[in-house]
């Protein structure tokens, strides 16, 4: 499974001014997976610690903090050398032990030649702001895989080139888009989530039973996902987390006007209203990156986080396969779907999960009296309104009514039409959402 993130593990390699390196995401998005891949491809050895498989491994960190102290801890318990020039240590599942992770400081300042990575999948969750070494670690986030990554891990690889490569302005050959936009609802039914997309990958000649298969495996992980909120918050706050994570798809999938609606506090866990009482459930999360909030704002300046309110959002869900699992949609519906309203928020989701992937740190949309824009991409030239339509119709009474407000100097939709750009209004396929993202990241806005 071939990771973007993988380029950015080798920058962080060649760096002059390397430090250790913490690598988040949810659980089961592939992160012990890629570093084992990045050091052994880059290094002499890799040595390799899990802080749940042993709680022995906390007594290296007990004491001080020096790293030659720790290293020769290390050794000891895996047996072997660790070489400070050649090797690659990895500590997953750091968060177990917040010393650990205060330790990286020690690294950074008296041992910089070592080349540490560390995991974690409830970092945010599990440990205060006095457990990070502020300045003296590199972060790296790892979401679940995107659109191109899924193409590369299905064996379409060519596709997935065609859409880095593509400049949103020339329309895409019809074949290619029509073959794309069918990979797509395949990707709505299978996701982003690693073990997923392995398992589409090695029964792709029968795509009903590949799905079938895929089905399966996400219950499975569904299953880890609900045994981890239990696990790690207690037992009373387990549930309402579980109960919040649940409500989430139940309020998406009750919207049949084509997208996504504002948060309801109210029954989102019974007994329980308002948001300050939701306020803990909805951080957790939040930080262990299960959920996605799109902050909803009335009005355009810039910064747009200077609009945002706390108890005004969108909730989304951070894989889409997961989701359309848990909203019960069969997979036969999404793939012989020509797709229209009533599922317009999985187009919204998957566009989000893009966008996060891509880079966007923080998600907006705009709500006006009577209209509605999914998305707002801000670059050096301002705020960029991004429309979503989960079909071909391109009439947009809300795009309109935005632009004659705030005249924009681009505006995108995103649908299943091909490219087509005018002076002003850019239609791109919805399946290039990251590629969308990424040129904003950039400030290339396409060619008209």
């Amino acid at each position: 499974m071939k990771r973007d993130i993988y380029r950015d593990l080798i920058d962080w390699r060649k760096s002059d001014n390397r430090k250790p390196l913490i690598l988040q995401g949810a659980r089961q998005v592939g992160k012990t997976y890629i570093l084992k891949e990045f050091g052994v491809s880059n290094y002499k050895n890799v040595a390799y610690v899990n802080f749940e498989e042993s709680e022995r491994l906390a007594s290296v960190f007990s004491g001080d903090l020096k790293p030659g102290k720790i290293l020769e801890g290390l050794q000891f318990y895996l047996n072997k050398e660790i070489s400070r020039q050649d090797d690659l240590l990895i500590l997953d599942e750091i968060q177990r032990v917040p010393r650990a992770i205060t330790s990286l400081k020690y690294f950074a300042e008296e041992m910089p030649e070592l080349s540490i990575c560390a995991a974690g999948s409830l970092l945010g969750v599990m440990l205060n702001e006095e457990s990070f070494p502020v300045g003296k670690v590199t972060f790296l986030d790892l979401h679940p895989m995107t659109f191109t990554e899924f193409l590369r891990g299905i064996g379409c690889a060519g596709l997935a080139d065609a859409i880095r490569d593509y400049n949103i302005g020339t329309p895409l050959p019809d074949m290619a888009h029509q073959v794309l936009w069918e990979r797509w609802k395949q990707y709505l039914v299978v996701g982003g989530l690693p073990e997923a997309v392995k398992c589409f990958a090695e029964n792709g000649d029968d795509v009903f039973r590949a799905c079938s298969k895929v089905r399966l495996i996400q219950k499975d992980l569904l299953d880890s996902y609900m045994a981890d909120i239990a696990k790690h918050s207690g037992k009373i706050k387990a549930m309402h987390i579980e109960r919040l994570w649940k409500n989430t798809v139940e309020q998406l999938a009750r919207n049949q006007d084509g997208s996504s609606q504002k948060f309801k506090f109210r029954d989102a866990i019974p007994g329980i209203r308002g948001y300050e009482k939701l306020a803990g459930p909805l951080d957790w999360l939040e930080k262990a990156n299960l959920a996605t909030r799109v902050s909803i704002v009335e009005s355009i300046q810039l910064p747009l986080k200077s609009l945002r309110h706390e108890n005004t959002f969108k909730l989304l869900f951070f894989d889409t396969g997961l989701l359309t699992n848990m909203a019960e949609i069969p997979a036969s519906t999404l793939l012989q779907y020509g797709f229209g309203s009533y599922q317009g928020y999985l187009a919204e989701n998957y566009v989000a999960q893009e966008f996060k992937a891509a880079g966007v740190e923080s998600l907006f949309c705009w709500q006006g009296r009577t209209s509605e824009i999914e998305f707002l991409l801000q670059n050096a030239q301002g705020v960029l309104p991004v429309e979503v339509k989960s079909g071909k119709v391109i009439h947009s009474k809300s795009l309109s009514v935005y632009e004659a407000k705030y005249s924009p100097s681009r505006s995108y939709m995103l649908s299943a039409r091909n490219i087509s750009s005018g002076n002003l209004r850019c239609h791109v396929p919805i399946y290039m959402a990251g590629r969308l993202a990424d040129m904003n990241n950039r400030s290339e806005i396409p060619i008209t």
